[in-house]
């Protein structure tokens, strides 16, 4: 049963594809990693930053940004003048809290980012293992999932770029069917809606993608009506992606290994479910372990990773037109190592950057704009247990 494709292109076929695309653009790409992986240390040291520039070819690795603890996940702020990153850890500063750390992105004396960060503050996100941050479109708030502690917290952004205390938090209550990964709630993201009115928590404890009105004026949260969309019994809805003009939503299920498409309202944050398609090999009977859903910005595509046995991407064609099933597999596309915990877009649509967890190794795809298809570079940067890549575009003077 092999299905899954990985061909290795020469990285000059990726540079003429970017090239062909106009792209002018230049990268800062910072990665978060594990400095202890399940308990165990890893030779990690924190965030690690790359300068790209597609149209030169050119990737210089700028070492360690900043050495901090389980850097799991990135948010930059709309500005690009801060950094911040969950440390995904059940005891920072007493019991069951994780931190939330944040940093100034250096630039040197031609007000250019250099690759370095400076830490400026961290703060407790009241809930153990914090696995998710993102900033709301002010850049004036920073918005957390914490996966142990099922919770989720809000926290003010000064004009310094420092966090204050948590001005909301909220305690998600139940369990889902699975008594081994649901014996309680597990929030395990948050994302913002374009205009900044809806805050979406996918709770891999619950099954449930929980919708909240957000107040930018006070940092708060409160339950939309509906307050939330359902998927299967035991599914662990993980990460959500949202198409460009937010009509569809596509959640990905942890425990289950599917992405589930809805309709979605913009205006009201209100979600039907339209449709669920696997994101694993047919007869497949490995671990199921899904990480990862990213939204092409063209709106054409979805991709999805799965861990576990699979190591693989999946690509999905998007017809939004569709009143039933808006998505159509593409492909399967082995990531060439273990543990694809996540992937990230550059804004362009041209690259995806696969993060192998446990073979510590970033994995460089070209994408067909056309089909969506991937193809290998050849590239591959060695760090040590990525997680997260998040990439900064640069405005040279």
């Amino acid at each position: 049963m092999k299905i899954l494709r990985l061909l290795v292109i020469p990285v000059f076929v990726l540079l003429a594809t970017l090239a062909f695309a106009a792209d002018t653009s230049k990268y800062l790409f910072f990665v978060g990693t594990y400095t202890n992986d399940e308990g165990k240390a890893t030779s990690s040291k924190g965030i690690y930053a790359y300068y790209y520039d597609p149209a030169a070819g050119k990737m210089d690795s700028l070492g360690v940004a900043a050495e901090t603890t389980n850097p799991s996940w990135l948010a930059i702020s709309p500005n690009g003048k801060f950094l911040y990153a969950v440390n995904e850890v059940p005891n920072y500063k007493g019991p069951n809290s994780g931190g939330l750390s944040a940093f100034a992105i250096d630039r040197d004396k031609n007000d250019r980012p250099n690759g370095k960060l400076t830490f400026l503050n961290e703060v407790a996100t009241r809930g153990a293992d914090p696995c998710y941050v993102t900033i709301d479109k002010t850049g004036k708030w920073a918005l957390v999932a914490n996966y142990t502690g099922g919770s989720v917290a809000v926290f003010p952004i000064g004009d310094d770029g420092k966090l204050g205390e948590a001005s909301d938090f909220i305690q998600h209550k139940g369990h889902g069917a699975n008594p081994k990964r649901q014996e309680g709630p597990h929030a395990h993201s948050i994302d913002l809606s374009h205009d900044n009115r809806f805050a979406y928590v996918d709770d891999l404890g619950l099954d449930e993608v929980l919708v909240y009105k957000f107040d930018e004026k006070n940092g708060k949260l409160t339950p939309n009506d509906p307050p939330f969309a359902k998927v299967d019994a035991g599914a662990g809805p993980r990460h959500i992606a949202f198409s460009p003009d937010e009509s569809h939503a596509f959640v990905l299920t942890e425990i289950q290994g599917t992405v589930n498409a809805f309709s979605n309202s913009p205006a009201k944050g209100e979600m039907h479910f339209l449709q669920k398609i696997t994101t694993l090999p047919k007869d497949y009977s490995g671990e199921i372990e899904d990480a990862e859903i990213r939204m092409h910005p063209s709106g054409k595509f979805v991709y999805a990773s799965s861990r576990g046995d699979a190591n693989s991407i999946s690509v999905y064609a998007v017809d939004e037109k569709a009143s039933a099933e808006p998505l159509k597999l593409v492909e399967m596309v082995s990531t060439a190592g273990k543990t694809p915990r996540s992937f990230e877009i550059d804004t362009t649509g041209t690259l995806l950057v696969a993060e192998n967890e446990k073979s510590d190794t970033l994995l460089f795809f070209g994408i067909d704009e056309a089909t969506g298809k991937l193809h290998s570079t050849g590239t591959v940067l060695h760090v040590p247990s990525p997680v997260c890549v998040k990439f900064l575009v640069l405005k040279w003077k």
